[in-house]
């Protein structure tokens, strides 16, 4: 599934009977190569919460489903994949990021697409408020 397609959709906690809110963005830990946590944008004055990948019970084409909102996550550093610069370690260039193809079932990526190419998970190495790095090949 590509992130593109899942962004401002609804999030529903049917356990609470109620709209969480839309579809922000989403976390990723390079290193395991994971979707780690997901970000839902609650209104205009409410904020956003913060979500652990695990929390979720179902992810489709029109919403996003959570199993339980009881435990609130720590919120990790706001590090948005889609938009980041892409460089290699080396500190070359390698374009934008505009989507993530991610498997809605486990939250593995499986590529990310830039304005120059699409890359494996694999290549990843780090992401921060500067750039997402990535092996050179």
């Amino acid at each position: 599934m590509l992130f593109s397609r899942l962004r401002g959709r609804p999030v529903l906690a049917p356990s609470e009977g109620a709209q969480l809110g839309v579809m922000a963005s989403l976390g990723v830990d390079t290193a395991s190569g994971r979707v780690s946590h997901v970000r839902v944008r609650c209104g205009r004055f409410r904020g956003e919460t913060v979500l652990a990948w695990d929390a979720l019970d179902s992810i489709g084409p029109d919403a996003v489903v959570v199993r339980s909102t009881a435990a609130p996550e720590p919120v990790p550093p706001r590090h948005d994949i889609l938009g980041s610069r892409v460089l290699t370690e080396a500190g070359d260039e390698r374009g934008t990021v505009v989507d993530v193809a991610f498997d809605p079932r486990t939250g593995r990526i499986l590529r990310v697409v830039t304005t120059s190419a699409e890359l494996p998970a694999d290549r990843l190495l780090g992401l921060g408020g500067h750039a997402l790095v990535v092996r050179a090949v």
